[in-house]
């Protein structure tokens, strides 16, 4: 957890909560919810870029995890890069890594 003093995320200074991965020193952010709207993928970009800033690194991967994700919020979580996980079905063979 970190503080934003700028506001840069929510607009208005406040506590900042975002889960990083690091492993073979690349960074995946990780957003867990019950439900993403599209205003919620557009705040985990903020808050990706407040950590980037932050911490001086480049995050190599943006991971949400949701049963839900608004319908609406689909073409923009291809324009961001980040990638949607609805079920652990959607994981297959793959490994949740940078």
């Amino acid at each position: 957890m970190a503080y934003d003093d700028e506001g840069s995320v929510f607009g208005r200074p406040d506590q900042i909560e975002i889960d990083i991965l690091i492993r073979d020193d690349k960074i995946t952010a990780i957003e867990i919810k019950s439900s993403m709207s599209k205003s919620d993928v557009y705040t985990f970009d903020n808050k990706v870029s407040f950590y980037e800033k932050r911490h001086q690194v480049k995050v190599n991967r943006k991971l949400i995890i949701t049963p839900m994700l608004d319908p609406r919020a689909k073409e923009l979580v291809e324009t961001l890069g980040m990638k949607v996980y609805t079920s652990c079905y959607d994981w297959g063979d793959e490994e949740i890594s940078a």
